[in-house]
Formats: structure tokens, C-alpha cells, sequence
């Protein structure tokens, strides 16, 4: 019996392989067949191809389009791994021809070829990036910082909200331009990558030939293979299928800066929440954690090369949950409780070590090394790794909560798994845990069915906690959501304008206040050098503050070192600060601990 799961397995591998010459032959089989009418409608359009999940379309007549794609849902039959040899007029049905198909070997086209890239959306956009820029290279690309001069164009793409995807379309638009009319002769591709490739993979095909490659965010290893098809035959090709176990742990990133002094780690990917507004699951499917010795060892190879801060990433960081078998770290399996309150609509499993670990171990790797993460759910803030944040001095005081929303009812809506209090008691538990903590939050205005009651709840939680620092949106129906399934976006774009800008107002004013306790104190300052738009120096603090800096000290520092500072002013985004001394991470704490009581 026919296979169809093992059939995706090889189609996959076939993809990713560094031998496509197998893979090309039967790329240009089912497109022959199809052409050939084998798998195509009477009226000349295509039908999808069965099966469970790799080419979802393959070709369709002369005159129109002809696409390759790689998905989780539709996929191929076991005819289309078969040899599907043309007949001649008249040839008996029993005749076989050879099978002549014209193919060029993968690692031959991208060898010289430049490649230029440009990032939208998060963090976990920007670690993607690094990971695509590894796999290009390895394959013979090379990087160039200037669009004119690309072979191929990439967009690393965002899909968190409708604006996110509207810049796409635009500049997808700009790029066509580009192309035909200053570049006609040697017009580069266009990649289209990330989050809006897996959800729009088809549109992005379809639309008068934008895109030439859409590749998902597990596909990344495939990407190589994708554009020498793309170059072979197809006019679109694109590999969006979703892995339950695709982590890149193997890969060494290439930084976008080589200057930086702090990095991105992805340290887990995919999200099983399924909160009824948020599309990540559907765009970077469920959870799987990258085991812990790699971590570690990336941690310390990053040490060696001077980084002076490292930000652990994730979609919902402190889930982390790593079941390998570690030659260095036995699985303790402290850290696995939820947030008193809080709750789940899947089912956890149990094992494995968590999140409060991992923290725990990174932050031993260089006590000189900062340590943030980002970007975490309140469910998962069990006591260990608050006591981890707690006890050890290189481990940033400022925690991720997102609240979404301020009201009970409206937080049962989004599936968030908590209430109103059981988000309050949390803060105060924390406050209390960690006395010098500081927050950032996510808010969302104008969620489905949301009332003037509701917002004013989230209005009053924002008082009431006092975040310091908070990114505030609209709200944006996405597609494939459980709200898109079930609700309806009816809260008027003028009530949620006023609502969003209520809460933004709201938060300015608590932030102003909360900061200037900072005033007349002293802190510790990680200088990161000038900024772009008015070169002037400026660094960050251990509570995710920028802190612009002066004096005369800055003439003796360099991206990197760690400063003492007097803080002059605050506003609700920033603080000034007169550089004292230079000085380490260490020495510092030595010489001021951190705080026995905290401020509420």
C-alpha cells in the first residue's frame, strides 16, 4: 500500500538534498503530465493534486502560469512520483519512451550569485534572516548590500497584522517596476519569505508574476533548491510545509551586523497557544524547543567573540521544553508549573527541561555577558525561574508580560487562559519576588466584541500595574484564526482609533512617572556606541531602558564596555544619564547590589 506520508518525508528530503538531479526529473515528470493533460481540467485549468502534503499545484496549460509547491495539505499521488513518458501519435500503449528531461545540478546556480535581503516584523524575523544568510552562503551566494546589484531580491515578511502585509504588497509592486523598466535584461528574482509566505503562498504566486520563490519559515534549508528550479522550469516554486521538529540548531547564523555587540539566540520555534487574534501558529506551526547543549556552546562561542549580551528568543520563550539526551546537563525538571491562575487549552507535557534551567545555564556561561529573553507568555513564570531572574546579576530585570487585554470577558474571547486578577496577583508576585523588576507589555485595542466597559478595564489595568514600556495596536482580523472562525471585527475603526490612542496617552503618563524614580540614582549602562539618526551616544540599562549618554568618560569607551552612570533626567521612553567610570558587570553589582525592597 501507497505511502503517503513517507511519500511527503522523501519529497521533503529529495527538496532539501544536495543531489536534486532525482527531485528535477520528477519536478519536470509531473509538470509534463499535467501539461500533457493528465491532471488538468477539460476547460484548460489546473485541479489540485491529491495526496497529503507536498506539490500542491504543479502546472497548468500553455498560456498560464506554472507553479511548484510544497505544503501540509495538498500534495501528490503516487503518480506523480512515477515516470509519466509522452506517447507519440499512433504509438501503442505499451510503448515506452526514455525519459529526456533537461536538468542543471542545484549547487551550480547560486555559485557567484548575489543575493540582497531586506527585514520586516520582529526579532524572530531578524534570527531567520541570519539562518537564511548561513544556508546561502554555504550554497555558493553572496551577500550584497545593494538592491541594484541582487540576482535575487528576499523579503523576510511579517503577518502579524494587515499594515505588516500591506508594506509587502508595496514594495513587491516597487520591485516589479524595477525590474522591467530599469533592469529588463537581467531582472533579479523575488523571494518572498517568513510568516506572509505561508500565509499567502498562492496569491503571492499568482499575482502577475511579483514572486518568483515564497519559501515558509521551516523551508530555509530547501531555499537553494528552490531558486535553481525556479531557474530550471517553474515560474513560481515555492516550500511552505510546516516541521514538528525543524529548530536549525545545526546551522551558525550569519549576523546581519558583524558589529554588534548583542545577539538574537532562537532557542525554541512555533506556538501551541492558539489565542483566538494571533496567526503564529498557523504561520510557524506548533512548539519544539532546540536541545540545550547547543544553546550552551553557541552561548559560550558568542562569549569568545565579544558579544556582551545575548536575548533568547522564542514565540513563547518560556515554554521551552528540551527532551534530548544531554551529555552535559541532566534534565532536573524544576520549572515546569504554571503561573498561579493560569491555564492552557491544550494539554502540557510533562519532562524535559524547562525554560527556569536553561536561563539558569546560559547565564553561567560569562558573568560578564547580559542576559534577556523575549518574547514570553505570563502562563509560564513558575517561582524557579523568577528565582533564576532573582539570583543571578548578569540576567536583565525587565519582564515581557503581555496583557492583550485589561478585561476578563475579552481575555476569555482571545483564549488567553487567565483573568483581570489572575494577571494583577501575578505582577504583584513577581514585584515581590524580584523587588527592581521593570514590565513591557503587548495591548491590543478594539478586539472583536470588545465594549467601552472592556477597554476601560484595560485602561485601568494599565494604571494600575504601570508598565514601562508597552507596544499598543489595533486590532487586525487575520485569516485562519479562530476569531476570523468565530467573531466578527465589529468594534468601528473610529472606536478603535480613540481606544488605541486612550491607551497609548494612558501609558506615556504612567511610564513618565514610573521613571523618574531613576532620577538622581545610579545604574549601570552597556554602551553600544552613536545613533544613526543624530550620532549621539547612548547605551542601555538593566531594565530595558535606552539611556542616552555625556561626559567626558565616553572618550575612553567602546561598543561593549560597561559604564556607571548618574542618571539626569527621564522621559517616558528614555532616560539621560553623565557617564562616570567604566567599569564590568561584576564590579558593579559588587559595589551596588541590587535592591532588598522594591517599589511598587
Amino acid at each position: 500500500m501507497f505511502n503517503r506520508s513517507a511519500a511527503v518525508t522523501r519529497t521533503y528530503r529529495l527538496l532539501c538534498s544536495h543531489d536534486s538531479r532525482h527531485l528535477a526529473r520528477r519536478v519536470s515528470t509531473a509538470a509534463n503530465a499535467v501539461s500533457d493533460g493528465t491532471s488538468a481540467a477539460s476547460d484548460g485549468t489546473s485541479t489540485p493534486l491529491d495526496g497529503a502534503s507536498a506539490i500542491e499545484k504543479a502546472v497548468t496549460r500553455s498560456g498560464k502560469r506554472r507553479h511548484l509547491i510544497f505544503n501540509n495539505r495538498n500534495g501528490p499521488s503516487l503518480q506523480h512520483f512515477l515516470a509519466q513518458p509522452q506517447r507519440k501519435p499512433g504509438a501503442a500503449a505499451n510503448a515506452a519512451e526514455p525519459d529526456e528531461v533537461p536538468y542543471m545540478a542545484v549547487s551550480d546556480w547560486g555559485q557567484g550569485r548575489k543575493y540582497y535581503v531586506e527585514v520586516y516584523g520582529c526579532q524572530m524575523n531578524v534570527s531567520d534572516t541570519e539562518i537564511l544568510m548561513a544556508v546561502l552562503n554555504k550554497a555558493g551566494y553572496l551577500r550584497t548590500m545593494d538592491a541594484a546589484d541582487a540576482d535575487v531580491v528576499f523579503l523576510m515578511t511579517c503577518a502579524i497584522r494587515e499594515k505588516a502585509e500591506d508594506r509587502i504588497w508595496s514594495r513587491l509592486a516597487q520591485l516589479k517596476a524595477q525590474r522591467t523598466k530599469t533592469r529588463p535584461e537581467r531582472a533579479p528574482m523575488v523571494g518572498v519569505l517568513g510568516c506572509m509566505a505561508e500565509r499567502l503562498k498562492e496569491r503571492l504566486l499568482e499575482a502577475d508574476k511579483l514572486v518568483d520563490v515564497v519559501c515558509g519559515p521551516d523551508a530555509y534549508r530547501s531555499l537553494p533548491r528552490l531558486l535553481s528550479l525556479r531557474a530550471m522550469s517553474a515560474d513560481g516554486v515555492a516550500n511552505v510545509m510546516l516541521s514538528a521538529d525543524e529548530t536549525y540548531a545545526d546551522i551558525t547564523p550569519v549576523r546581519l551586523d558583524a558589529n554588534r555587540i548583542s545577539v538574537h539566540l532562537s532557542v525554541m520555534r512555533g506556538c501551541n497557544n492558539m489565542c483566538s487574534f494571533c496567526i503564529v501558529p498557523f504561520t510557524r506551526g506548533t512548539e519544539r524547543s532546540r536541545d540545550i547543549d547547543s544553546i550552551v556552546e553557541e552561548v559560550r562561542v558568542l562569549s569568545q567573540q565579544g558579544i556582551r549580551e545575548v536575548t533568547l528568543l522564542g514565540q513563547n520563550v518560556n515554554s521551552y521544553r528540551d527532551t534530548s539526551q544531554s551529555g552535559a546537563f541532566e534534565t532536573q525538571g524544576y520549572g515546569a508549573d504554571l503561573s498561579r491562575g493560569f491555564s492552557t487549552i491544550y494539554r502540557r507535557k510533562e519532562g524535559g527541561r524547562r525554560f527556569a534551567e536553561l536561563l539558569h545555564r546560559v547565564a553561567q556561561v560569562d558573568p560578564e555577558m547580559r542576559v534577556r529573553f523575549t518574547s514570553p507568555h505570563p502562563k509560564d513564570f513558575p517561582d524557579e525561574l523568577l528565582y533564576v531572574i532573582r539570583d543571578n546579576p548578569n540576567v536583565c530585570r525587565n519582564i515581557h508580560l503581555p496583557l492583550q487585554s485589561g478585561s476578563t470577558s475579552c481575555l476569555e474571547r482571545m483564549r488567553r487562559g487567565y483573568s483581570r486578577e489572575a494577571f494583577l496577583d501575578l505582577v504583584l508576585h513577581i514585584r515581590k519576588v524580584i523587588p527592581d523588576v521593570t514590565f513591557s507589555t503587548d495591548v491590543i485595542a478594539g478586539f472583536c466584541g470588545e465594549t467601552e466597559a472592556e477597554h476601560a478595564d484595560t485602561v485601568g489595568v494599565m494604571r494600575e500595574v504601570g508598565f514601562d514600556m508597552a507596544f499598543m495596536f489595533a486590532y487586525s482580523m487575520r485569516e485562519r484564526t479562530h476569531a476570523h472562525r468565530k467573531f466578527q471585527d465589529d468594534v468601528p475603526a473610529d472606536a478603535k482609533a480613540r481606544r488605541l490612542q486612550e491607551i497609548i496617552d494612558t501609558f506615556h503618563v504612567t511610564a513618565r512617572k514610573r521613571n523618574q524614580r531613576f532620577v538622581g540614582t545610579q545604574g549601570l549602562v552597556l554602551y553600544e556606541g552613536l545613533t544613526k539618526r543624530h550620532a549621539r551616544p547612548f547605551g542601555s540599562d538593566d531594565h530595558g531602558h535606552k539611556v542616552f549618554l555625556n561626559g567626558s568618560v565616553l572618550a575612553d569607551l567602546k561598543p561593549g564596555d560597561y559604564v556607571r552612570v548618574f542618571i539626569d533626567s527621564a522621559t517616558s521612553a528614555s532616560l539621560s544619564a553623565t557617564a562616570i567610570k567604566k567599569t564590568t558587570l561584576s564590579a558593579y553589582y559588587q559595589q551596588f547590589p541590587q535592591p532588598e525592597f522594591g517599589v511598587a
